[in-house]
Protein backbone atom coordinates (compact mmCIF):
# COMPACT_ATOMS: atom_id res chain seq x y z
CA UNK A 1 0.00 0.00 0.00
CA UNK A 2 1.13 3.52 -0.58
CA UNK A 3 3.27 5.26 2.25
CA UNK A 4 3.53 8.64 0.20
CA UNK A 5 0.96 11.43 1.10
CA UNK A 6 -1.03 12.55 -2.16
CA UNK A 7 -1.26 16.29 -2.33
CA UNK A 8 -4.02 17.04 -5.00
CA UNK A 9 -4.66 20.80 -5.03
CA UNK A 10 -8.39 22.66 -5.12
CA UNK A 11 -8.70 23.46 -8.62
CA UNK A 12 -10.93 26.51 -9.17
CA UNK A 13 -13.26 25.18 -11.98
CA UNK A 14 -14.57 28.50 -13.70
CA UNK A 15 -10.97 29.98 -13.68
CA UNK A 16 -9.91 26.93 -15.00
CA UNK A 17 -13.03 26.62 -18.08
CA UNK A 18 -11.91 30.70 -18.48
CA UNK A 19 -8.32 29.68 -18.89
CA UNK A 20 -9.05 26.87 -21.13
CA UNK A 21 -11.45 29.15 -23.67
CA UNK A 22 -8.59 31.90 -23.63
CA UNK A 23 -5.93 29.96 -24.66
CA UNK A 24 -7.86 27.34 -26.78
CA UNK A 25 -6.70 24.43 -24.73
CA UNK A 26 -8.42 21.48 -22.86
CA UNK A 27 -10.11 22.14 -19.58
CA UNK A 28 -7.41 19.39 -17.87
CA UNK A 29 -4.35 21.21 -19.57
CA UNK A 30 -5.87 24.57 -17.94
CA UNK A 31 -6.40 23.00 -14.80
CA UNK A 32 -2.54 21.81 -14.99
CA UNK A 33 -1.42 25.39 -15.83
CA UNK A 34 -3.92 27.41 -13.29
CA UNK A 35 -2.38 24.56 -10.64
CA UNK A 36 1.16 25.75 -11.48
CA UNK A 37 -0.25 29.70 -10.94
CA UNK A 38 -0.28 30.03 -14.52
CA UNK A 39 -4.03 31.69 -14.41
CA UNK A 40 -3.41 34.64 -16.59
CA UNK A 41 -3.37 34.14 -19.92
CA UNK A 42 -0.78 36.31 -21.05
CA UNK A 43 1.50 34.26 -18.27
CA UNK A 44 0.09 31.05 -19.20
CA UNK A 45 0.77 31.74 -23.18
CA UNK A 46 4.24 33.13 -22.39
CA UNK A 47 4.54 29.70 -20.45
CA UNK A 48 3.10 27.42 -23.35
CA UNK A 49 5.11 29.68 -26.01
CA UNK A 50 8.36 30.72 -24.64
CA UNK A 51 10.02 33.29 -27.43
CA UNK A 52 13.94 33.78 -27.11
CA UNK A 53 12.55 37.44 -26.86
CA UNK A 54 12.06 36.48 -23.73
CA UNK A 55 15.09 36.87 -22.36
CA UNK A 56 16.07 39.59 -19.69
CA UNK A 57 18.25 42.56 -21.14
CA UNK A 58 21.73 41.57 -19.31
CA UNK A 59 22.15 45.13 -18.29
CA UNK A 60 19.39 44.60 -15.68
CA UNK A 61 22.58 42.65 -14.04
CA UNK A 62 23.90 44.30 -11.04
CA UNK A 63 27.56 45.06 -12.12
CA UNK A 64 27.04 43.81 -15.71
CA UNK A 65 28.16 47.40 -17.14
CA UNK A 66 31.47 47.29 -15.31
CA UNK A 67 31.77 43.42 -16.25
CA UNK A 68 31.44 44.56 -19.89
CA UNK A 69 33.61 47.02 -20.03
CA UNK A 70 36.79 45.64 -18.33
CA UNK A 71 36.52 42.59 -20.77
CA UNK A 72 36.09 44.08 -23.73
CA UNK A 73 39.26 45.96 -22.35
CA UNK A 74 41.51 43.24 -21.86
CA UNK A 75 40.35 42.08 -24.81
CA UNK A 76 41.49 45.00 -27.12
CA UNK A 77 45.15 45.74 -25.49
CA UNK A 78 45.31 42.32 -25.65
CA UNK A 79 45.62 40.99 -22.06
CA UNK A 80 45.77 37.55 -20.30
CA UNK A 81 42.68 36.67 -18.72
CA UNK A 82 42.28 33.51 -16.72
CA UNK A 83 38.34 32.02 -16.24
CA UNK A 84 38.21 30.41 -12.94
CA UNK A 85 35.82 27.43 -13.07
CA UNK A 86 34.22 25.09 -10.84
CA UNK A 87 34.52 21.41 -11.44
CA UNK A 88 31.05 20.47 -11.55
CA UNK A 89 29.16 20.44 -15.47
CA UNK A 90 27.21 24.10 -14.63
CA UNK A 91 30.63 25.43 -13.95
CA UNK A 92 33.01 23.87 -16.80
CA UNK A 93 30.29 24.44 -19.23
CA UNK A 94 30.27 28.14 -17.76
CA UNK A 95 33.60 27.78 -18.81
CA UNK A 96 33.56 27.11 -22.03
CA UNK A 97 30.92 29.28 -23.35
CA UNK A 98 32.44 31.94 -22.35
CA UNK A 99 35.91 31.11 -22.90
CA UNK A 100 34.25 30.89 -26.96
CA UNK A 101 33.06 34.29 -26.63
CA UNK A 102 36.23 35.91 -25.46
CA UNK A 103 37.51 33.75 -28.83
CA UNK A 104 34.66 35.43 -31.56
CA UNK A 105 35.09 38.87 -29.74
CA UNK A 106 39.19 38.46 -30.54
CA UNK A 107 40.76 37.82 -27.38
CA UNK A 108 41.98 34.92 -25.80
CA UNK A 109 41.78 33.56 -22.24
CA UNK A 110 42.91 30.37 -19.81
CA UNK A 111 41.25 28.73 -17.55
CA UNK A 112 41.74 26.67 -14.12
CA UNK A 113 39.35 24.24 -13.18
CA UNK A 114 40.32 23.14 -9.59
CA UNK A 115 40.41 19.02 -8.60
CA UNK A 116 37.91 17.92 -6.41
CA UNK A 117 39.79 16.18 -4.21
CA UNK A 118 42.81 17.82 -4.39
CA UNK A 119 41.90 21.10 -4.50
CA UNK A 120 39.00 21.28 -3.02
CA UNK A 121 36.11 23.43 -3.41
CA UNK A 122 36.09 26.95 -4.34
CA UNK A 123 38.58 29.77 -5.44
CA UNK A 124 42.65 29.26 -3.98
CA UNK A 125 44.98 31.90 -3.11
CA UNK A 126 47.75 29.99 -4.79
CA UNK A 127 45.95 29.96 -7.92
CA UNK A 128 45.65 33.51 -8.79
CA UNK A 129 49.35 34.14 -7.15
CA UNK A 130 50.78 31.77 -9.72
CA UNK A 131 48.34 33.49 -12.30
CA UNK A 132 50.08 37.23 -11.26
CA UNK A 133 52.98 35.43 -11.64
CA UNK A 134 52.37 34.59 -14.98
CA UNK A 135 51.20 38.00 -16.19
CA UNK A 136 47.56 37.27 -15.89
CA UNK A 137 45.57 41.12 -15.04
CA UNK A 138 41.93 39.73 -15.09
CA UNK A 139 40.40 37.10 -13.56
CA UNK A 140 36.67 36.05 -14.32
CA UNK A 141 34.97 33.68 -12.06
CA UNK A 142 32.25 31.29 -13.21
CA UNK A 143 29.74 29.45 -10.84
CA UNK A 144 32.48 29.87 -8.05
CA UNK A 145 33.88 33.22 -5.67
CA UNK A 146 30.88 34.89 -4.34
CA UNK A 147 32.19 33.65 -0.92
CA UNK A 148 35.78 33.85 -1.66
CA UNK A 149 36.37 37.27 -0.50
CA UNK A 150 39.64 36.32 1.11
CA UNK A 151 41.18 35.13 -2.46
CA UNK A 152 39.53 37.72 -4.27
CA UNK A 153 41.26 40.44 -1.81
CA UNK A 154 44.65 38.64 -2.42
CA UNK A 155 44.21 39.30 -6.02
CA UNK A 156 43.38 42.69 -6.32
CA UNK A 157 46.81 42.97 -3.94
CA UNK A 158 48.44 41.10 -6.71
CA UNK A 159 47.65 44.41 -8.57
CA UNK A 160 44.52 41.69 -10.94
CA UNK A 161 41.44 42.86 -11.35
CA UNK A 162 38.45 40.22 -10.50
CA UNK A 163 34.89 39.70 -12.30
CA UNK A 164 32.85 37.51 -9.97
CA UNK A 165 30.04 35.50 -11.85
CA UNK A 166 28.12 33.31 -9.46
CA UNK A 167 24.97 32.28 -8.27
CA UNK A 168 25.16 30.99 -5.09
CA UNK A 169 23.46 32.80 -1.74
CA UNK A 170 26.78 35.65 -1.14
CA UNK A 171 28.33 36.27 2.24
CA UNK A 172 27.05 39.40 4.23
CA UNK A 173 30.18 41.08 2.67
CA UNK A 174 30.47 40.63 -1.09
CA UNK A 175 34.61 39.96 -2.09
CA UNK A 176 36.15 43.26 -3.18
CA UNK A 177 35.90 42.68 -7.06
CA UNK A 178 35.99 45.02 -9.72
CA UNK A 179 31.93 43.79 -10.82
CA UNK A 180 29.71 41.11 -8.83
CA UNK A 181 27.56 39.41 -11.07
CA UNK A 182 25.12 37.62 -8.74
CA UNK A 183 21.58 38.30 -9.09
CA UNK A 184 20.84 37.06 -5.56
CA UNK A 185 23.33 39.91 -4.21
CA UNK A 186 21.45 42.81 -2.29
CA UNK A 187 20.62 45.84 -4.80
CA UNK A 188 20.47 43.35 -7.78
CA UNK A 189 17.09 44.08 -9.65
CA UNK A 190 17.59 41.46 -12.53
CA UNK A 191 14.44 39.30 -12.95
CA UNK A 192 15.14 35.67 -12.75
CA UNK A 193 16.91 35.16 -9.12
CA UNK A 194 16.92 31.38 -10.13
CA UNK A 195 20.00 31.38 -13.01
CA UNK A 196 22.76 28.96 -12.03
CA UNK A 197 26.50 29.20 -13.02
CA UNK A 198 26.30 28.91 -16.41
CA UNK A 199 23.04 30.90 -16.67
CA UNK A 200 24.59 34.23 -15.41
CA UNK A 201 28.19 33.83 -17.41
CA UNK A 202 25.65 33.66 -20.06
CA UNK A 203 24.28 37.07 -19.61
CA UNK A 204 28.23 38.27 -20.07
CA UNK A 205 28.72 36.56 -22.84
CA UNK A 206 24.81 37.74 -23.96
CA UNK A 207 26.56 41.23 -23.70
CA UNK A 208 29.69 40.75 -24.94
CA UNK A 209 28.53 39.20 -28.20
CA UNK A 210 25.96 42.45 -28.15
CA UNK A 211 28.56 44.70 -27.91
CA UNK A 212 30.06 43.62 -31.42
CA UNK A 213 27.35 45.14 -33.47
CA UNK A 214 27.28 41.99 -35.75
CA UNK A 215 23.76 41.67 -37.97
CA UNK A 216 20.55 41.21 -35.34
CA UNK A 217 20.59 37.15 -37.36
CA UNK A 218 23.94 36.67 -37.18
CA UNK A 219 23.52 37.50 -33.35
CA UNK A 220 20.55 35.55 -33.01
CA UNK A 221 22.16 32.86 -34.60
CA UNK A 222 25.12 32.63 -32.14
CA UNK A 223 23.06 33.41 -29.05
CA UNK A 224 21.23 30.17 -30.54
CA UNK A 225 23.82 28.12 -30.45
CA UNK A 226 25.38 29.05 -27.07
CA UNK A 227 21.96 27.92 -25.62
CA UNK A 228 23.24 24.11 -26.40
CA UNK A 229 25.45 24.11 -23.19
CA UNK A 230 23.42 26.79 -21.46
CA UNK A 231 20.62 24.35 -21.07
CA UNK A 232 23.06 21.31 -20.27
CA UNK A 233 24.70 23.54 -17.30
CA UNK A 234 21.44 24.44 -15.88
CA UNK A 235 19.06 21.01 -16.20
CA UNK A 236 22.29 19.35 -14.43
CA UNK A 237 22.77 22.28 -11.37
CA UNK A 238 18.87 21.43 -10.96
CA UNK A 239 17.43 25.06 -10.73
CA UNK A 240 14.06 25.87 -11.79
CA UNK A 241 12.77 25.29 -14.89
CA UNK A 242 10.38 28.32 -14.85
CA UNK A 243 11.23 31.56 -15.99
CA UNK A 244 14.17 32.37 -17.89
CA UNK A 245 15.74 29.04 -17.08
CA UNK A 246 12.78 27.77 -19.38
CA UNK A 247 13.48 30.04 -22.03
CA UNK A 248 17.22 29.25 -22.31
CA UNK A 249 16.48 25.00 -21.71
CA UNK A 250 13.65 25.11 -24.28
CA UNK A 251 15.92 26.37 -26.74
CA UNK A 252 18.68 24.86 -25.75
CA UNK A 253 17.78 21.51 -26.03
CA UNK A 254 16.25 21.84 -29.26
CA UNK A 255 19.10 23.24 -30.83
CA UNK A 256 21.10 19.75 -30.12
CA UNK A 257 19.01 18.19 -32.46
CA UNK A 258 21.21 19.74 -34.80
CA UNK A 259 25.30 19.96 -33.17
CA UNK A 260 28.71 20.77 -34.73
CA UNK A 261 30.95 21.03 -32.22
CA UNK A 262 32.96 17.51 -32.19
CA UNK A 263 33.08 17.14 -28.64
CA UNK A 264 29.35 17.86 -28.08
CA UNK A 265 28.80 15.04 -31.11
CA UNK A 266 31.19 12.73 -29.63
CA UNK A 267 29.14 12.91 -26.20
CA UNK A 268 25.58 12.47 -27.22
CA UNK A 269 26.42 9.65 -29.06
CA UNK A 270 28.27 7.91 -25.78
CA UNK A 271 24.64 8.96 -24.15
CA UNK A 272 23.03 7.53 -26.51
CA UNK A 273 20.89 10.81 -28.19
CA UNK A 274 20.68 10.27 -32.05
CA UNK A 275 21.73 12.62 -34.60
CA UNK A 276 19.06 14.87 -35.12
CA UNK A 277 17.01 13.94 -31.83
CA UNK A 278 16.67 16.64 -29.54
CA UNK A 279 17.00 15.21 -25.75
CA UNK A 280 14.47 15.52 -23.04
CA UNK A 281 15.85 17.68 -19.96
CA UNK A 282 15.16 14.00 -18.22
CA UNK A 283 17.89 12.64 -21.32
CA UNK A 284 19.90 15.54 -20.11
CA UNK A 285 19.63 14.79 -15.75
CA UNK A 286 20.31 11.18 -16.45
CA UNK A 287 22.85 10.30 -19.38
CA UNK A 288 24.70 13.56 -20.59
CA UNK A 289 25.20 15.37 -17.25
CA UNK A 290 26.23 12.12 -15.39
CA UNK A 291 28.91 11.35 -18.12
CA UNK A 292 30.19 15.00 -17.64
CA UNK A 293 29.95 14.98 -13.91
CA UNK A 294 31.75 11.70 -13.86
CA UNK A 295 35.37 13.78 -14.94
CA UNK A 296 35.47 16.22 -11.91
CA UNK A 297 34.05 13.07 -9.58
CA UNK A 298 36.23 10.73 -10.08
CA UNK A 299 39.09 12.53 -11.98
CA UNK A 300 40.12 15.76 -13.92
CA UNK A 301 37.26 18.00 -14.83
CA UNK A 302 39.89 19.58 -17.40
CA UNK A 303 38.74 16.79 -19.53
CA UNK A 304 35.68 18.42 -19.93
CA UNK A 305 37.23 21.76 -21.11
CA UNK A 306 38.86 19.79 -23.64
CA UNK A 307 36.03 17.67 -24.93
CA UNK A 308 33.94 20.86 -25.69
CA UNK A 309 36.78 22.60 -27.34
CA UNK A 310 38.65 20.39 -29.48
CA UNK A 311 37.99 20.44 -33.00
CA UNK A 312 39.49 16.73 -33.95
CA UNK A 313 36.74 14.15 -34.18
CA UNK A 314 39.08 11.43 -32.91
CA UNK A 315 39.84 13.11 -30.03
CA UNK A 316 36.67 13.86 -29.38
CA UNK A 317 35.55 10.26 -29.04
CA UNK A 318 38.25 9.40 -27.21
CA UNK A 319 37.72 12.17 -24.20
CA UNK A 320 34.43 11.06 -24.76
CA UNK A 321 35.11 7.37 -24.29
CA UNK A 322 36.98 8.08 -20.95
CA UNK A 323 33.93 9.91 -19.58
CA UNK A 324 32.02 7.26 -20.32
CA UNK A 325 34.27 4.87 -18.43
CA UNK A 326 34.54 7.33 -15.78
CA UNK A 327 30.90 7.56 -15.44
CA UNK A 328 30.52 3.40 -14.84
CA UNK A 329 33.29 3.93 -12.41
CA UNK A 330 31.61 6.82 -10.61
CA UNK A 331 27.85 4.17 -10.52
CA UNK A 332 29.94 1.35 -9.45
CA UNK A 333 31.90 3.63 -6.42
CA UNK A 334 28.21 5.22 -5.75
CA UNK A 335 26.76 1.90 -5.25
CA UNK A 336 29.18 0.45 -3.18
CA UNK A 337 29.08 2.96 -0.89
CA UNK A 338 25.33 2.41 -0.69
CA UNK A 339 25.47 -1.25 -0.35
CA UNK A 340 27.52 -0.62 3.02
CA UNK A 341 24.84 2.23 4.48
CA UNK A 342 22.19 -0.22 3.83
CA UNK A 343 23.57 -3.49 5.18
CA UNK A 344 24.92 -1.17 8.61
CA UNK A 345 20.98 0.14 8.11
CA UNK A 346 19.82 -3.81 8.56
CA UNK A 347 21.43 -3.83 12.02
CA UNK A 348 20.39 -0.99 13.10
CA UNK A 349 17.33 0.35 11.06
CA UNK A 350 16.66 4.29 11.22
CA UNK A 351 13.91 5.61 13.50
CA UNK A 352 11.71 7.86 14.24
CA UNK A 353 14.40 9.43 16.79
CA UNK A 354 16.17 10.31 13.68
CA UNK A 355 15.00 13.47 12.38
CA UNK A 356 18.22 13.74 10.16
CA UNK A 357 20.87 11.39 9.35
CA UNK A 358 25.15 11.52 9.17
CA UNK A 359 27.11 8.69 7.58
CA UNK A 360 30.58 8.05 7.84
CA UNK A 361 33.22 5.66 6.10
CA UNK A 362 37.05 5.36 5.85
CA UNK A 363 38.64 6.35 2.75
CA UNK A 364 34.85 6.58 1.00
CA UNK A 365 35.61 8.03 -2.54
CA UNK A 366 34.47 11.90 -1.85
CA UNK A 367 33.30 12.43 -5.86
CA UNK A 368 30.42 10.19 -5.15
CA UNK A 369 29.85 11.04 -1.49
CA UNK A 370 26.83 13.88 -3.02
CA UNK A 371 25.04 11.45 -5.08
CA UNK A 372 24.82 9.02 -2.26
CA UNK A 373 23.40 11.64 0.18
CA UNK A 374 20.86 12.07 -2.39
CA UNK A 375 19.77 8.31 -3.05
CA UNK A 376 19.86 7.95 1.18
CA UNK A 377 17.64 10.99 1.30
CA UNK A 378 14.75 9.84 -1.46
CA UNK A 379 15.24 6.26 0.57
CA UNK A 380 15.11 7.60 4.33
CA UNK A 381 12.84 11.04 3.34
CA UNK A 382 14.99 13.21 5.60
CA UNK A 383 18.25 15.23 5.26
CA UNK A 384 21.20 13.05 5.02
CA UNK A 385 24.99 14.00 4.79
CA UNK A 386 27.20 11.61 3.77
CA UNK A 387 31.48 11.89 4.73
CA UNK A 388 34.55 10.27 3.59
CA UNK A 389 37.20 10.03 6.87
CA UNK A 390 40.59 10.06 5.83
CA UNK A 391 42.11 8.53 9.34
CA UNK A 392 45.54 10.34 8.54
CA UNK A 393 44.53 13.53 8.50
CA UNK A 394 41.77 12.99 10.51
CA UNK A 395 39.90 14.82 8.45
CA UNK A 396 35.98 14.19 7.35
CA UNK A 397 34.96 15.35 4.10
CA UNK A 398 31.47 15.15 2.40
CA UNK A 399 28.48 16.33 0.91
CA UNK A 400 24.36 16.60 2.16
CA UNK A 401 21.25 16.43 1.07
CA UNK A 402 17.80 17.64 2.19
CA UNK A 403 13.80 17.33 1.83
CA UNK A 404 12.02 20.32 0.70
CA UNK A 405 11.00 21.45 4.53
CA UNK A 406 14.12 21.50 5.70
CA UNK A 407 17.08 24.40 5.12
CA UNK A 408 20.48 22.16 4.95
CA UNK A 409 22.80 25.66 4.90
CA UNK A 410 21.10 27.22 7.56
CA UNK A 411 21.51 23.93 9.86
CA UNK A 412 25.60 24.32 9.11
CA UNK A 413 25.46 27.95 9.88
CA UNK A 414 24.25 27.35 13.24
CA UNK A 415 26.69 24.92 14.38
CA UNK A 416 29.13 26.97 12.11
CA UNK A 417 32.08 26.08 14.56
CA UNK A 418 32.18 22.31 13.81
CA UNK A 419 33.65 22.72 10.32
CA UNK A 420 37.01 23.79 9.12
CA UNK A 421 34.86 25.01 5.88
CA UNK A 422 31.42 24.57 4.64
CA UNK A 423 28.76 25.91 1.85
CA UNK A 424 26.37 25.20 -0.25
CA UNK A 425 22.45 26.08 -0.20
CA UNK A 426 19.06 25.18 0.75
CA UNK A 427 19.31 21.74 -0.49
CA UNK A 428 22.77 20.85 -1.12
CA UNK A 429 25.54 21.51 0.85
CA UNK A 430 29.37 20.45 1.69
CA UNK A 431 31.15 20.26 5.25
CA UNK A 432 34.95 19.62 6.05
CA UNK A 433 35.54 18.65 9.79
CA UNK A 434 37.90 17.17 12.30
CA UNK A 435 37.14 13.43 12.20
CA UNK A 436 36.39 13.59 16.04
CA UNK A 437 34.05 15.78 15.60
CA UNK A 438 31.22 13.59 13.33
CA UNK A 439 29.50 12.18 16.02
CA UNK A 440 28.99 15.94 17.66
CA UNK A 441 27.82 17.01 14.15
CA UNK A 442 25.27 14.03 13.88
CA UNK A 443 23.73 14.87 17.10
CA UNK A 444 23.76 18.22 16.46
CA UNK A 445 22.16 18.08 13.22
CA UNK A 446 19.35 15.38 14.73
CA UNK A 447 18.46 17.76 17.57
CA UNK A 448 18.53 20.81 14.75
CA UNK A 449 16.28 19.06 12.72
CA UNK A 450 13.96 17.63 15.09
CA UNK A 451 13.00 20.76 16.42
CA UNK A 452 11.82 22.25 12.96
CA UNK A 453 10.35 19.09 10.84
CA UNK A 454 7.30 17.32 11.69
CA UNK A 455 6.25 14.21 11.19
CA UNK A 456 4.53 14.95 8.18
CA UNK A 457 7.72 16.98 6.76
CA UNK A 458 9.80 13.02 6.75
CA UNK A 459 6.71 11.33 4.86
CA UNK A 460 6.99 10.65 1.09
CA UNK A 461 4.53 13.12 -0.41
CA UNK A 462 3.28 12.91 -4.35
CA UNK A 463 1.83 16.17 -5.85
CA UNK A 464 -0.57 15.74 -7.88
CA UNK A 465 -1.86 18.44 -10.48
CA UNK A 466 -5.10 17.45 -10.52
CA UNK A 467 -8.09 14.43 -11.04
CA UNK A 468 -8.57 13.08 -14.55
CA UNK A 469 -11.40 11.24 -15.58
CA UNK A 470 -10.54 8.57 -17.78
CA UNK A 471 -12.65 9.83 -20.96
CA UNK A 472 -11.38 13.35 -21.29
CA UNK A 473 -7.64 11.68 -22.08
CA UNK A 474 -6.88 11.60 -26.18
CA UNK A 475 -4.39 12.11 -28.25
CA UNK A 476 -4.86 16.07 -28.52
CA UNK A 477 -4.90 16.03 -24.47
CA UNK A 478 -1.28 14.27 -23.88
CA UNK A 479 -0.30 16.56 -26.66
CA UNK A 480 -0.89 19.91 -24.75
CA UNK A 481 0.63 18.53 -21.24
CA UNK A 482 3.87 17.42 -23.04
CA UNK A 483 3.96 20.81 -24.52
CA UNK A 484 4.75 22.12 -21.15
CA UNK A 485 8.24 20.80 -20.86
CA UNK A 486 11.05 21.02 -20.40
CA UNK A 487 10.55 18.92 -17.45
CA UNK A 488 12.32 18.90 -14.45
CA UNK A 489 12.65 20.90 -10.68
CA UNK A 490 9.91 23.41 -10.44
CA UNK A 491 8.53 22.52 -13.26
CA UNK A 492 7.80 18.61 -13.03
CA UNK A 493 6.35 16.26 -15.56
CA UNK A 494 2.26 16.86 -14.52
CA UNK A 495 0.90 13.93 -12.16
CA UNK A 496 -2.82 13.15 -12.98
CA UNK A 497 -5.11 11.02 -10.70
CA UNK A 498 -8.06 8.85 -11.67
CA UNK A 499 -10.12 8.07 -8.89
CA UNK A 500 -12.60 4.70 -8.52
CA UNK A 501 -11.36 2.94 -11.63
CA UNK A 502 -11.14 -0.80 -11.62
CA UNK A 503 -8.10 -3.19 -12.39
CA UNK A 504 -9.90 -4.67 -15.73
CA UNK A 505 -7.55 -7.63 -15.52
CA UNK A 506 -4.46 -9.58 -14.07
CA UNK A 507 -0.95 -7.19 -14.98
CA UNK A 508 1.26 -8.04 -17.18
CA UNK A 509 4.60 -8.84 -15.64
CA UNK A 510 7.34 -7.99 -17.88
CA UNK A 511 11.18 -7.90 -17.29
CA UNK A 512 10.47 -9.62 -13.37
CA UNK A 513 9.84 -6.72 -12.17
CA UNK A 514 7.67 -4.68 -13.80
CA UNK A 515 3.63 -4.70 -14.62
CA UNK A 516 1.66 -3.39 -17.29
CA UNK A 517 -1.91 -2.71 -15.95
CA UNK A 518 -5.03 -2.08 -17.40
CA UNK A 519 -7.34 0.22 -15.73
CA UNK A 520 -11.24 0.61 -16.72
CA UNK A 521 -13.84 3.69 -15.43
CA UNK A 522 -17.04 4.50 -16.70
CA UNK A 523 -16.87 2.21 -20.20
CA UNK A 524 -13.41 3.61 -21.03
CA UNK A 525 -9.94 1.82 -20.80
CA UNK A 526 -5.93 2.94 -20.13
CA UNK A 527 -3.21 0.69 -20.33
CA UNK A 528 -0.17 1.83 -17.88
CA UNK A 529 3.63 0.66 -17.58
CA UNK A 530 4.24 0.35 -14.23
CA UNK A 531 8.18 0.35 -13.29
CA UNK A 532 9.14 -1.67 -10.53
CA UNK A 533 5.58 -2.73 -9.52
CA UNK A 534 6.08 -6.50 -9.37
CA UNK A 535 6.13 -6.28 -5.56
CA UNK A 536 2.54 -4.36 -5.50
CA UNK A 537 1.01 -7.13 -7.04
CA UNK A 538 -1.60 -7.58 -4.64
CA UNK A 539 -3.07 -4.16 -4.42
CA UNK A 540 -3.66 -5.36 -8.16
CA UNK A 541 -6.45 -7.66 -7.70
CA UNK A 542 -8.79 -7.78 -10.80
CA UNK A 543 -11.64 -5.98 -10.02
CA UNK A 544 -10.28 -4.01 -7.10
CA UNK A 545 -11.24 -0.31 -7.16
CA UNK A 546 -7.92 2.02 -6.72
CA UNK A 547 -7.11 5.26 -6.94
CA UNK A 548 -4.08 5.29 -9.95
CA UNK A 549 -1.54 8.73 -10.00
CA UNK A 550 0.39 8.56 -13.40
CA UNK A 551 1.64 10.89 -15.79
CA UNK A 552 2.62 10.65 -19.59
CA UNK A 553 5.53 10.31 -21.67
CA UNK A 554 6.33 10.29 -25.56
CA UNK A 555 6.89 6.90 -26.18
CA UNK A 556 9.35 7.08 -29.58
CA UNK A 557 8.85 2.97 -29.95
CA UNK A 558 4.86 3.10 -30.16
CA UNK A 559 5.31 5.94 -32.91
CA UNK A 560 7.79 3.97 -34.96
CA UNK A 561 5.07 1.20 -35.21
CA UNK A 562 2.29 3.81 -35.72
CA UNK A 563 0.89 3.64 -32.81
CA UNK A 564 0.26 6.63 -30.44
CA UNK A 565 3.29 8.18 -29.52
CA UNK A 566 2.81 8.54 -25.76
CA UNK A 567 2.37 6.42 -22.57
CA UNK A 568 0.95 6.32 -19.49
CA UNK A 569 2.99 5.48 -16.43
CA UNK A 570 1.86 4.75 -13.19
CA UNK A 571 3.70 6.21 -9.86
CA UNK A 572 1.33 5.21 -7.58
CA UNK A 573 -1.93 3.53 -6.23
CA UNK A 574 -3.88 3.44 -3.70
CA UNK A 575 -7.16 1.58 -2.84
CA UNK A 576 -10.28 3.97 -4.06
CA UNK A 577 -10.93 6.55 -1.14
CA UNK A 578 -14.36 6.99 -0.41
CA UNK A 579 -16.46 10.09 -1.52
Amino acid sequence: MSAARWLIPQIDRPQAESLASALGVSAAAARVLASRGYADPEAARRFLRPSLDDLHDPGLMRGLRPALERLRQAIARPEKILLYGDYDVDGTTAVVILHKAIELAGGQAGFHIPHRLKDGYGMQADVVERAAAEGVTLVVSVDTGIRAAGVVRRAVELGLDVIVTDHHLPDADLPPALAVLNPKQPGCAYPEKNLCGVGVAFKLVQALLGSLAWPPEKLRRMIRSFLKLVAIGTVADVVPLTGENRVLVKFGLEELRAVRNAGLRALLEVAGIAEGDAPSAGQVAFRIAPRLNAAGRMADAGAVISLLTTEDAAEARRIAAELDALNTERQQAESEIVRVILEERLRAPVTDRQAALVFAGRDWHRGVVGIVANRLVERFHRPAFVLSEDAERGVAQGSGRSIPAFDLLGALEAMAELFTRFGGHRQAAGVSLPSGRVEEFRERLNAYAAARLAPEDRQPQLEVDGELELVEISDALVAEILAMAPFGYGNPTPVFAVCGAEVAGPPAVFKERHLRVSLRQKGRGLTLKAFDFAGRLAELEPGARVDAAFHFEADDWSASRGLPGWAAVLRDLRPAQAG
